[in-house]
């Protein structure tokens, strides 16, 4: 009998799914009791192939299509063919330790909860300097707020969202599946959803998964730029996603680009630019210094900045590029 289905919805992940399902393999959960369904949403790359080699080896290995290629739409197609009374989300973009399943399977049934997810350590996506400066700003409260996921926790808490998800079947029996209309985003919706439905959420430092991030500075810009975007942009369905801590970034930018602009008219608008500026540029560069001091390498005095900087106005200016299109459309 399948008790756990894991779902892993990926397009052109060519690079990550052979490493994100060799960890699986390794599970110490029997695979008698696992079915793993990998939904490739109609990828460019060798991602389909590698997926099918690893399916024609391991019986509990499926490859299953995603024609609309987007996330939630695959995430959706793998809850329907799943079989498990437990659904577990896995991002192809990631690896999990050997006790992953099993330690998501203990806490749910011992705390009584209805999703389970563990701390994601942020790994280096290549062996250069600005990837690890990459990985650090994800790793440090300057980089990603009070996001506990990222940053760890000392026991279990309940949280609003966790990365990937354990759940229990019947959670999506009573409040549905993923929202289609979120082609970023869709996890932290669902989530929301399901803990207004009185749903208890659950986050476990001892359940443990690697995350590889983009390993350049553009594709790290870009990439915020996008989830900027879908944390302003799903207003437009009436859904709010977002808390204080995912808005700064927007306040922030959004703060410099107004006393900018009124700077041509108004002396005072142009110091209270400079001291909104300056005072970023000097918790930039003593966080980047302190990691620089801890890591015992003085590059990262350069090149922490421009991590953060990469972080901090991707994700402001895209989420007032979502606002933008959400007025627009």
């Amino acid at each position: 009998m399948i008790e756990v289905s894991i779902i892993i919805p990926c397009r052109n992940e060519e690079k990550y799914i052979g490493k994100c399902l060799d960890s699986i393999i390794r599970q110490d959960f029997p695979k008698e009791n696992l079915e793993v369904l990998v939904i490739d949403g109609m990828s460019e790359d060798k991602t389909e192939e590698i997926v099918a080699k690893y399916a024609s080896k391991y019986s509990f290995i499926k490859l299953l299509d995603n024609s609309k290629k987007f996330t939630p739409f695959g995430l959706n197609i793998g809850v329907k063919e799943a079989k498990g009374e437990i659904i577990l989300r896995m991002d192809a973009h990631a690896s999990y330790e050997k006790d992953y399943i099993s330690k998501c399977l203990k806490y749910l049934k011992e705390y009584n909860a209805d999703n389970v997810g563990g701390i994601l350590k942020t790994l280096p996506a290549e062996n250069t300097i600005s990837a690890e400066a990459i990985a650090l700003s994800l790793s440090h409260p300057f980089g990603v707020g009070t996001s506990y996921f990222r940053l760890g926790a000392k026991e279990p808490r309940e949280v609003d969202t966790v990365f990937g998800g354990c759940y229990k079947r019947e959670v999506f029996e009573k409040i549905g599946l993923f929202n289609e209309n979120l082609k970023r985003s869709q996890d932290i919706e669902f989530n929301l959803r399901l803990k207004r439905t009185g749903g208890k959420i659950l986050l476990v430092p001892d359940i443990i998964s690697y995350y590889y991030p983009k390993s350049n500075f553009k594709d790290f810009f870009k990439h915020n730029f996008s989830d900027g975007i879908w944390t302003t942009y799903p207003l437009k369905f009436g859904i709010r996603i977002f808390s204080l801590r995912h808005l700064i970034p927007l306040f922030f930018v959004l703060s410099l680009i107004c006393f900018l602009f009124f700077s041509l008219i108004s002396k005072i608008s142009l110091l209270i630019f400079l001291t909104i500026f300056f005072l970023y540029l000097f918790l930039n560069f003593l966080f980047s210094f302190q990691i620089s001091i801890r890591e015992k390498d003085f590059r990262y005095i350069f090149l922490m900045p421009i991590a953060f900087s990469a972080r901090h106005f991707g994700y402001g200016s895209g989420s007032i590029w979502g606002l933008v299109k959400l007025l627009r459309d």
